[in-house]
C-alpha cells in the first residue's frame, strides 16, 4: 500500500509509466512529478515488435519459416495478455517510482508545525516559519482588512444614503363607463371610451369625467352645453365627449 507523505495526491499512472500529482493544502495548486516509464511496459512493446517482425519474415519466406513466425505472433499475444493487468512487476516498479517522485515532490512543498499541513511555496509564510492559514503575510492582512472595512463603511453609508425622491402613486386609471383599468391611452383599453379630461367650460380647468363638479371653481359640469356632449347639431353623429370637430362631417362642434 502506498504511503504518502500527504493524502492530497492524485496518482496518475498507466501501464506504460507512472507520475503523480501532489497538492497544496491551502490553495490545492498541484505540482506533477516527473513521467517513468514502465520497464515492464517496454518488455511487452518489444515482444510484440518481435512477434510482429517473426511473422512478417514467415510470410516473405513461407513453409516452415511462416510456421516459426507464427508461433513467435502467438507467444507474443500470450505475453500481451499477461501485461494487460497490474502485474506484481508493474506494482513493485509502481511503488519505486512513488518513492522517487514523493522525494521530487517534497522539495516544492513546506510541512507547517502549527497545523501539520503541506503547502506550496505560494502559501508559506517564510519569515515566520508557518502556512499563511497560521501565519498570514501582514501586508496581505493589513490590505484585506482595509478591504473589509471599506466596504461595511459602503454598505453602511448606502442603507442610509437617499436616492429617489417622490410620491409613490398609483398609475391606474379607470374607466368611467366600463369601471375597468382603461390604461394610458386616450381611449380605454376595454370599451373604448374616451379618457380625456373634461374641461370646465366657465374656467378651463381640466376635470375627470366622472365629476359633477369644476374642482377649480365649483361650475355645474353637468348643466354644460348639449355641444359639449360630442352630439354634432350637422349631422347628428355623436362623437366621444371632448370631440372638438365631428369625426362624421367635420363641424366644429365646441
Amino acid at each position: 500500500m502506498l504511503q504518502a507523505f500527504t493524502r492530497n495526491y492524485k496518482d496518475n499512472s498507466t501501464d506504460a509509466g507512472h507520475q503523480f500529482t501532489f497538492y497544496c493544502d491551502i490553495c490545492n495548486d498541484g505540482y506533477k512529478t516527473s513521467f517513468i516509464e514502465s520497464d515492464t511496459y517496454k518488455k511487452k512493446k518489444g515482444s510484440r515488435m518481435l512477434g510482429q517482425g517473426a511473422s512478417i519474415v514467415g510470410s516473405l519466406l513461407g513453409g516452415r519459416a511462416s510456421n516459426i513466425g507464427y508461433a513467435a505472433q502467438r507467444g507474443s499475444d500470450v505475453l500481451s495478455q499477461q501485461f494487460e493487468g497490474k502485474s506484481p512487476e508493474w506494482q513493485k516498479e509502481h511503488e519505486q517510482a512513488f518513492e522517487r517522485a514523493q522525494n521530487e515532490a517534497k522539495q516544492h512543498f513546506h510541512r507547517c508545525p502549527a497545523c501539520n499541513k503541506y503547502v506550496c511555496d505560494h502559501c508559506w509564510n517564510e519569515d515566520e516559519g508557518l502556512c499563511v492559514s497560521c501565519a498570514p503575510r501582514q501586508e496581505v492582512l493589513v490590505a484585506k482588512t482595509r478591504a473589509d472595512a471599506m466596504k461595511r463603511n459602503i454598505n453602511t453609508a448606502g442603507q442610509s444614503a437617499t436616492v429617489w425622491q417622490g410620491a409613490i402613486e398609483s398609475k391606474t386609471t379607470i374607466c368611467p363607463s366600463c369601471g375597468k383599468p382603461a390604461g394610458s391611452g386616450k381611449f380605454c383599453n376595454n370599451c373604448g371610451a374616451s379618457m380625456e379630461l373634461k374641461e370646465c367650460p366657465k374656467c378651463g380647468a381640466k376635470n375627470a369625467q366622472t365629476v359633477r363638479f369644476c374642482n377649480n371653481c365649483g361650475e355645474n359640469l353637468a348643466a354644460a352645453p348639449a355641444a359639449a356632449s360630442g352630439k354634432c347639431a350637422a349631422c347628428g353623429m355623436d362623437n366621444p365627449p371632448g370631440t372638438k370637430f365631428c369625426g362624421g362631417c367635420g363641424n366644429k362642434l365646441a
